[in-house]
């Protein structure tokens, strides 16, 4: 019975405008990708790490792995054309190591660097539970309809509405016949796990999510990051 956490860190970054990869751009003297690895290593159910890389940067993120401790780190495999082939490529390399029937796999990116400890956990126990397990966080804004990208006269209540974060969960069983189905059935465009299960007619289950737990998508969520690295918990909120 294994957790295995599966990072997803084949894109390019091209919204950041800079010349490397965003999950290997550097905060405080530290890669990205390590916060995020980091996470990981020291969760203790965490058995074992698999990361999908971008071409060409599998030994740079080998020799970070090794600068930074990270011995949960098994193996890197190359990126698909896209970010659900790129998790594809992933499963199907954990297969060849893990075939227990209650091998679980959270795949998350590697551009959110700010998972913490709670998440994972929840991530795992309602998984294990209920047999998979999406982040997710409440949505507290207006959510307004457009048919134009420039105008709007309606809106989405949004008491039913959830906005999806990672850790997804699932068994590795289960979501590599997931695949199995969705390759069958010419499904290649989803753009998450979740919603390819949605697309699948499979039920999915939440799990506990955080604002803090921002993807690293523009220079401004960098800003972010780096200030919420140097802010520390006021007692009144520890209570």
């Amino acid at each position: 019975m294994k957790n295995i956490a599966l990072i997803i860190a084949g894109g390019v970054g091209s919204r950041m405008h800079q010349d490397i990869p965003k999950q290997f751009l550097n905060v405080n003297d530290k890669p990205i990708i390590i916060y995020t690895l980091e996470a990981f290593q020291k969760h203790p159910n965490i058995d074992a790490i698999e990361v999908v890389c971008l071409k060409g940067w599998r030994d740079i993120l080998c020799a970070y792995a090794k600068q930074f401790g990270i011995t949960k780190l098994e193996n890197v495999v190359t990126g698909g054309e896209t970010g659900l082939k790129s998790i594809r490529k992933g499963l199907y390399d954990i297969a060849k190591r893990y075939q227990g029937e209650d091998d679980i796999v959270l795949i998350h990116d590697a551009i959110r660097p700010m998972v913490s400890q709670d998440i994972i956990s929840d991530n795992i126990r309602v998984c294990r539970e209920y047999g998979n397990a999406i982040t997710v966080i409440p949505c507290t804004a207006v959510m307004l309809k457009t048919m134009d990208g420039l105008s709007s006269m309606d809106q989405v209540p949004r008491d039913n509405l959830k906005i999806t974060q990672t850790p997804q969960t699932f068994f590795l069983k289960e979501i590599l016949e997931v695949h199995k189905e969705a390759i069958e059935k010419g499904i290649d465009d989803s753009v998450a796990s979740c919603s390819l299960y949605v697309e699948l007619g499979r039920k999915l289950y939440h799990s506990i999510g955080s604002e803090k737990n921002i993807k690293l998508t523009t220079s401004e969520d960098i800003e972010i990051f780096t200030a919420l690295l140097s802010v520390e918990r006021p007692d009144w909120l520890r209570k």
